[in-house]
């Protein structure tokens, strides 16, 4: 196994709620010094990592965002409690009685609801809303609750991570910080072409940060190492699963955001085939990654992913396998190495 599996937890367990992701590219940065030609941090906040290829031919891009979804403060009540609002895509239903690390300061909290015994039947029947929950700090008045938060502070979701089953790990972030564990791997290894191993802000909220990359790099090509989801559990139909964790890396040819490049496609299904790995596709158009902002960059850009399948994606407690995720690292090293 060459992914550093403690390395894949401690990338889960920091907080990088979209627009947030400080702690997270610090960590990156620190492990991607002395491992390529330069390093550097551009206005948006993304990592941009160069390694110069065997060939000047091309330019290529590889990209893994950094960021994830979490929750940001919105107000303080008067007696101490934080109003918040979500920062990307969450389910509303995962969220009551879930732990947090909040604020600068990494406090501990707890969102809070009404409790089911003061619930009418009807209330019981509904989800209840984000503006009908709270955050809870400790703080018994708004004075004790400012000394540590403020509105536009965020919150992300508290998780220690671990393995569990034979092959399998837990956390949050593993979309994406299984594509960025992946992609510190690659810096190991030679490209065939100039390379910008770029860790992307804001992919929550919009793709942003690959967007203003894209139009500074100008790549030939992008490759993009994502996580995607699996709804492979009850009580999923086959048909609506998308894809399956265990059923290797996931080359899709098509998401909400992007049609992806045939050639490209047909070059990753290729490079699995030679290297004996499975693979698979997404069955269902869903989802998106930063492809389809980069695709669009100034003249246009071929595009493709590899993606890990992620059950309970976009939760505090999400699942990969580790062979999947191994999967993808070797697939897309000998994409860059040699197939580009």
């Amino acid at each position: 196994m060459s992914i550093d599996i403690n390395m894949l937890l401690e990338l889960c367990r920091m907080p990088g709620v979209s627009g947030d992701e400080g702690a997270v590219r610090g960590y990156i940065a620190d492990r991607c010094r002395g491992r390529a030609d330069s390093v550097e941090t551009d206005v948006m906040g993304n990592l941009i990592v160069y390694k110069k290829g065997r060939s000047q031919e091309k330019k290529v891009m590889v990209c893994a965002h950094m960021d994830e979804v979490g929750l940001i403060v919105t107000r303080v009540t008067g007696d101490g409690y934080l109003k918040f609002d979500t920062v990307g895509g969450i389910d509303p239903r995962l969220l009551p009685g879930r732990r947090l690390i909040c604020g600068a300061g990494r406090l501990g909290g707890v969102i809070g609801a009404k409790p089911k015994h003061l619930t009418s039947p009807k209330e019981r029947e509904t989800v209840v809303k984000t503006d009908d929950m709270v955050i809870d700090i400790g703080a018994l008045n708004k004075e004790q609750a400012e000394a540590g938060i403020s509105p536009g502070d965020y919150a992300a979701f508290y998780s220690e991570g671990f393995l569990f089953g034979e092959d399998m790990v837990c956390a949050k972030a593993l979309d994406d910080r299984a594509g960025c564990a992946v992609m510190l791997s690659l810096l190991d290894e030679t490209p065939r072409f100039d390379t910008w191993f770029v860790f992307t802000v804001q992919e929550e909220v919009g793709t942003r940060g690959s967007a203003v990359a894209a139009y500074a790099i100008e790549p030939d090509e992008c490759l993009v190492i994502e996580g995607t989801t699996a709804a492979d559990h009850p009580p999923s139909q086959p048909h609506t699963e998308v894809c399956r964790v265990g059923g290797g890396p996931v080359i899709p040819f098509m998401d909400k955001g992007c049609i992806y490049d045939r050639r490209m496609c047909a070059v990753l299904k290729a490079c699995a085939g030679g290297l004996g790995l499975r693979w698979q596709t997404k069955e269902l158009i869903a989802g998106g990654t930063d492809a389809g902002k980069v695709q669009l960059s100034k003249g246009g850009v071929a595009c493709a992913a590899v993606s890990v399948p992620v059950r309970y994606i976009h939760s505090a407690n999400s699942a990969a396998e580790l062979d999947d995720i191994e999967g993808v690292r070797r697939l897309c090293a000998e994409y860059i190495k040699d197939h580009v």
